[in-house]
This record gives structure tokens, sequence and C-alpha cells, in this order.
């Protein structure tokens, strides 16, 4: 007959539990780690998704630094998780990371691209990039680029900047035909040294380009372009919103032309959110009412 009834392992369990209960501090000391994502602001991060299926979480963790709403992108990004919602496809950070990083205050980058109409004539639009501030201008379009319309951009550009333009030291474009002596000559006449990429080397001009991409997937993949007329309106909106409200991480979620961050919202459920729509809603811009 055995002496105990109970099992060797049993005891041992019950000795752990009660060592575990005699030094468990949870209750005295309340609740540690990160404190849970109000349930008002997960549903915003749904919200933004729902309307916008192009923003991955960082996007949507961007616009909600410019609307005060100091969340982190992981925490975004587990909050679409857990929904079921997927990542948003993103292009990947330029090369030639070094020198642009150090330089970038001084230099404008130019490129060129293209907008086809909906009956697939193409036109031709200018852009010059800010790589300090990344404020962007689309200076012109046309049917037929030539060397004179784009010397003649160029004075445009450099006359619209004024006096901004004794901050830059060096303009970056490519080796297009297009760019004549003329043109360089109205960066030189500012005191500004001329860049050239290598051929067919569109990385080396990584900023531009990738704004470029950023006009096509957010307006030109989405907006049918009647005209030449209708083609300058619609670049010019989106001028606006890219430059006054589009939150960029270079500059630490803040638009180009913004100063300071916002100040941190904190009653969520006492605030009305406002949505204004960009481009016939292809485009949301979001403000709390005053």
């Amino acid at each position: 007959m055995e002496p105990f009834t109970v099992a060797p392992g049993t005891l041992l369990m019950w000795h752990r539990r009660l060592i575990a209960k005699k030094w468990d501090y949870s209750a005295r000391r309340g609740r540690t780690g990160r404190p849970p994502t109000a349930a008002a602001l997960k549903k915003l991060v749904l919200r933004l998704a729902g309307e916008n299926p192009r923003w991955g979480h960082r996007r949507i963790q961007g616009e909600l630094a410019r609307l005060g709403h100091p969340i982190g992108p992981s925490t975004v990004w587990e909050i679409l998780h857990a929904a079921g919602l997927g990542p948003a496809p993103r292009r990947s950070g330029p090369s030639w990371r070094e020198f642009l990083t150090t330089q970038a205050e001084g230099i404008i980058a130019a490129d060129f691209f293209h907008v086809d109409t909906v009956l697939g004539t193409r036109l031709y639009a200018m852009a010059f990039l800010e790589h300090g501030t990344r404020r962007l201008h689309v200076t012109g379009v046309t049917r037929h680029p030539t060397g004179e319309w784009a010397t003649q951009q160029a004075r445009n550009f450099a006359t619209d900047l004024g006096t901004g333009v004794e901050s830059l030291r060096f303009v970056l474009r490519d080796r297009d035909t297009k760019y004549t002596a003329s043109f360089d000559a109205v960066f030189e006449a500012e005191d500004m040294d001329v860049l050239l990429s290598a051929p067919r080397v569109p990385r080396m001009n990584a900023h531009c380009e990738r704004v470029i991409g950023t006009v096509r997937r957010e307006v030109l993949d989405h907006v049918l372009v009647l005209n030449e007329a209708h083609a300058r309106r619609v670049l010019a909106e989106y001028q606006d919103h890219y430059n006054g409200h589009r939150p960029h991480r270079a500059r630490g979620q803040r638009p180009p032309d913004a100063v300071e961050q916002p100040a941190p919202v904190h009653d969520l459920d006492d605030r009305r959110l406002l949505r204004t729509r960009v481009l016939g809603g292809t485009i949301n811009e979001y403000r709390y009412a005053e």
C-alpha cells in the first residue's frame, strides 16, 4: 500500500504555484507594459485603410501623425493585420544615398514624365523637386517638348522660387537632349552647378523618379485626362495636395510646406473628423473640425 495518495509531480506543481503566487506583485503595482490602443483610434485606422486601399501602414501612420495621433507604424500594421488587411505595395528607397543625403538641402532635381490622355495622345510634363523640403513643382505640360520649351520652364521655375533659389547649389538632371546649354545657363546664372546622371541610370535621380511614380500611382492611374488644359489642372491640384497636406517620412511625416508638427490630440471621442475630397475623391484629406 502506497503511503501517499498524491503523485510527486502533482506535489511539485503545487509547490510551483505556491511560490509563483507568493512573489506575484502584479496586483500591487498595477498594469505594466504598453497601454492598449484606444478602440476609437483602431476604428480610425481601419477607416483610413478602407477609404484609401492604396495606402500602406506607413502612409496611414503618416496621416494619423498629421492629425495629431502619435501612433507607431508597427501598431498600425498590427491593427491592419488583425483585421485581415494585407500590406499595400510600395517602392524601395533610393540608391546613391550617401551623396544625396548630405547634399539634399542644396539640390533641385529635374525630370520629364508623360501623361496619356483618354484618346491616347501623349503629353509631357516637367517636374522639379527640392530634395531638402521635398517640395514639388510641375511647371508645364505640352504635347511637343523642345529644348526651347524646357529652357522656358527653367526660367519660370527660377522666377517662382525668387530668393529661395539662393539656397540651392546643384541641379540634378539626366542626359536628355532637351536639356540644352540654354537650360543649364539659367541655373548657372544663379551660381548653381549642373550634375548629370549616368546614361540609363534613373536611380541616380531617385528622388525625382520616386515622386513621378507617386504622381502616377495616386493620380494619373485613376484620372482620365482629356487634354492639355485638363492635365494642367489635375497636376496643379495634386501639387497643392502634395506640398500642403501629404505627409513625408523624410520630414517626420510633415508636408513640404509645414513648419512644425501639429499638437497631439487626446480627446479623440469628442473631435469630429472631416474629409476633403481632392480631384473628385481620388485622394482624401483629413482634418479635425475646429
